[in-house]
Order: structure tokens, then C-alpha cells, then sequence
């Protein structure tokens, strides 16, 4: 027992980790985040954040491809550092909209923003 808890994890244990953490931070984020702005496109597009002057439209298409494409992508395991990218950016965005209110209706943010560090 004392080997299992403080004993250094071989490589099949870190490999399995990973991919646990990857399918769990991806199913997540698909129906919390990229699944419902995929449905509702159409009605978001026109209320969504107009970010750094790209327009609402562009900005709810590039949120919807980090949230709902790239979380495929880290599910299936391809590309999974570029595919990081993109959810790192839109959760450091999403953070910055609400202000840094990490605690409260927010706190999944910064659960999608740790694991993707």
C-alpha cells in the first residue's frame, strides 16, 4: 500500500492519467460550452461579444471552433497540444469578460482553464 501512494508512478499510469483528464476536460466542455453555441448560432451571433473588433458573428465562430471542434480534437487525442490553444485563449477571454469572478456561476471556467494548463 505504502508503494501504491508514494511510489513513483510508472509510464502506463501517467499515460492512462492523461487521457482520463483529456476525455473528462473535452465531454465537459461540449455540452457546458461549444454544444450550445453550435445549436443556437443563429440566435446567438447577433448578441454574442464583439471581441477585439472582429465582430460578433467571427467571435461566436471562433468561440464555438475552440469549444466544440478542438474538445473533439483533445478527445480523440490528435493534436492535443494545438488544440489546447485555442480553449486556453477563449477561457482566458471568458475570464476577462466576467470580470475575474472566479467564484460564483463561474467557477467552470477556471476548472476548463486549470486542466488546460
Amino acid at each position: 500500500m505504502k508503494k501504491l501512494l508514494f511510489g513513483k508512478p510508472g509510464p502506463a499510469a501517467v499515460h492512462f492519467a492523461l487521457l482520463l483528464l483529456r476525455v473528462v476536460w473535452g465531454v465537459t466542455m461540449i455540452p457546458a460550452h461549444g454544444w450550445p453555441k453550435l445549436a443556437g448560432f443563429d440566435q446567438k451571433k447577433a448578441a454574442f461579444m464583439d471581441f477585439m473588433g472582429l465582430g460578433s458573428t467571427l467571435s461566436l465562430g471562433l468561440a464555438v471552433f475552440a469549444e466544440f471542434f478542438c474538445s473533439l480534437l483533445l478527445i480523440a487525442g490528435l493534436f492535443t497540444r494545438l488544440a489546447t490553444l485555442p480553449l486556453i485563449i477563449t477561457m482566458l477571454v471568458i475570464m476577462q469578460q466576467h470580470e475575474w469572478a472566479l467564484i460564483g456561476k463561474y467557477e467552470s471556467v477556471i476548472f476548463f482553464f486549470t486542466g488546460m494548463c
